[in-house]
């Protein structure tokens, strides 16, 4: 390189480092320089200093490896967490292994940094698979709901629960529900949770019905509210129907609630209840045990109490739903978030065989008791 040429480079020494795919070839070639021209011009051809020049000179042993930058973390850290303080940590994660640090911090009430947690998971494997940033459009979206108002939009939908791995021995042992049937306030995140065993139109229409009961109970005003779903056969009825499913007479029923579905195959429309089945995956069906399908619906019992009233949500001004919305509703029922959950089948059985005003007896089959139904319009 000749001087002429050295005085036309237009970048710095640091810059040129920074944007080198491998800063050690440029360092040998600044090494070669130095023990050809001298420190002074090689400094000066490299737009750098003497001192540097010579710092590469006396590391540099003919080998391409030492010219290799040196890590500068300190070699002894006085506030290093104890190994008492990293089996904590390394506990909660082997417990919650898709948690990040940030939620195992806040779950697990733990009073180290963040980076330090996300520092021991990645030290001993645990820690999580890198993921794409949320891009600006799902961004935007959050900041236009928040200013919505509460159940001005409510997202129903099921989820399969045979494709989890952890859920799938108590499932078959225990007669466990096979389906997750889900509803959710897009404006405070407040959920409500069935299961049942099959989809189906009835299921979905009694589990809308029962928490319209309860929001009206509670003094909602559900006037102008909008229920979205898929077009899932539970929710639209047959492809072949020509009218409105019992789904959606069920929710305009309501006057000025109506019911609305998405376009076809465009899952992102559902993205508040998505959310919540891959959190629930995560918090619930892999981290809880199950020895009875008692134990299970109390179980997720408490986990919609603990999503309503203390999980804080990072999606939603990181505040839980009731937070959310004794804000937008300070005189509130404090009865909102305490819908219990329910097996969906069961609800449906009693509400066939519950006596009902007028109808008529019909004899069931001989293995079962006498039933009374009640008419269509009282189901």
């Amino acid at each position: 390189m000749n001087q002429a040429t050295a005085n036309m480079r237009p970048y710095a020494y640091y810059t040129v480092m920074r944007q080198s795919q491998d800063p050690k070839l440029l360092r040998l070639r600044m090494a070669l320089y130095a023990k050809e021209h001298g420190v002074k011009p090689a400094a000066r051809a490299f737009h750098s200093t003497p001192k540097t020049i010579r710092k590469w000179l006396k590391r540099f042993d003919g080998k391409l490896a030492s010219l290799q930058a040196h890590s500068r973390a300190p070699h002894r850290r006085p506030r290093k967490l104890s190994k008492k303080a990293e089996e904590k940590i390394l506990a909660a994660k082997r417990a919650c292994p898709r948690f990040s640090a940030r939620r195992l911090k806040q779950q697990f009430q733990l009073s180290y940094a963040v980076k330090a947690i996300a520092r021991i998971c990645r030290e001993h494997g645990l820690a999580r698979p890198w993921r794409r940033k949320k891009p600006q459009t799902k961004r935007l979206l959050r900041e236009i709901k928040k200013h919505w108002r509460f159940c001005q939009q409510i997202d129903i939908d099921t989820k399969n629960l045979c494709d989890i791995p952890e859920y799938w021995q108590p499932l078959k042992n225990l007669n466990l529900p096979q389906y997750q049937y889900t509803a959710r306030d897009v404006s405070t995140g407040l959920l409500f949770l069935g299961y049942a065993n099959e989809l189906s139109l009835s299921y979905a229409t009694i589990f809308a019905e029962r928490i319209i009961r309860h929001l009206q109970d509670c003094g909602v005003d559900l006037a102008s509210a909008t229920w979205q779903s898929d077009n899932g056969s539970e929710f639209v009825g047959s492809w072949q129907a020509k009218s409105d499913s019992a789904f959606t007479q069920a929710v305009q029923r309501v006057p000025g609630q109506v019911h609305r579905t998405i376009p076809p195959g465009q899952h992102r429309f559902q993205a508040d209840v998505e959310t919540v089945h891959n959190l629930m995956e995560q918090e619930f069906y892999e981290v809880e045990r199950f020895s009875s399908r008692d134990e299970f619906i109390t179980k997720a019992d408490h986990y919609q109490l603990f999503f309503n009233l203390a999980r804080k949500n990072s999606a939603k001004e990181n505040k839980t739903p009731w937070e959310l919305i004794s804000e937008k509703h300070p005189a509130a029922s404090p009865w909102l978030p305490l819908l219990s959950v329910q097996y969906l089948d069961e609800l449906h059985h009693a509400v066939l065989h519950s006596p009902a005003a007028g109808g008529y007896d019909v004899w069931g089959l001989p293995s079962f008791p006498i039933c009374v139904y009640p008419r269509a319009s009282a189901v």
